[in-house]
C-alpha cells in the first residue's frame, strides 16, 4: 500500500478516532442510539451524509473560486433516513441555505446541478435517494 491519508483506531465502547495525517485533525465516532451506540460523537452513516453535503459544497465554492467569485457563507442542514435487512442509507436530504448570497432561481438550478457531480454523490449507491433543496 502507498502512503495512507489517514489511520483509524478503535479505542472502547464503539468509539473510533480517525487521525488525518497531513493536518493531524481528529474525528471521533460513536454508534447511534439506535444501534448500541450513545451518540457521542458523529456516527459513520453521519459522517456519510455529512461528507455528500460538505462535498457539494465545495463543488459550488471550487465553481465560484474558479471564476474569481466571491461566495459568502453557506449552510445545510442534513437528515440521514436508515432502512434495516440490511442496515444502511436509505435517504439523505440536504437543505440549503445560501444565506447573503442572492442567487436567481436559474443560478440555483444550475449550482444544484453542478452540486450532483460531486466526488461523494458519484460514489454513493444508486440506491440511496439524496434529496436537495436548493431553495
Amino acid at each position: 500500500m502507498e502512503s495512507p491519508n489517514f489511520t483509524l483506531t478503535y479505542e472502547q465502547d464503539l468509539i473510533t478516532t480517525a487521525t488525518h495525517l497531513y493536518s493531524g485533525t481528529k474525528i471521533l465516532t460513536d454508534a447511534p442510539l439506535d444501534n448500541h451506540g450513545k451518540a457521542s460523537a458523529f456516527s459513520p452513516t453521519d459522517l456519510v451524509s455529512a461528507s455528500l453535503a460538505s462535498c457539494m459544497i465545495s463543488i459550488i465554492a471550487i465553481h465560484f473560486k474558479g471564476r474569481g467569485l466571491s461566495l459568502l457563507p453557506i449552510k445545510s442542514q442534513i437528515k440521514k433516513v436508515m432502512a434495516a435487512n440490511p442496515r444502511r442509507i436509505s435517504e439523505i436530504h440536504i437543505e440549503f441555505d445560501f444565506g447573503d448570497n442572492n442567487f436567481s432561481a436559474e443560478e440555483l438550478l444550475h449550482l444544484e446541478r453542478l452540486a450532483h457531480t460531486c466526488p461523494v454523490a458519484n460514489s454513493l449507491s444508486k440506491e440511496i435517494k439524496i434529496v436537495t433543496n436548493f431553495s
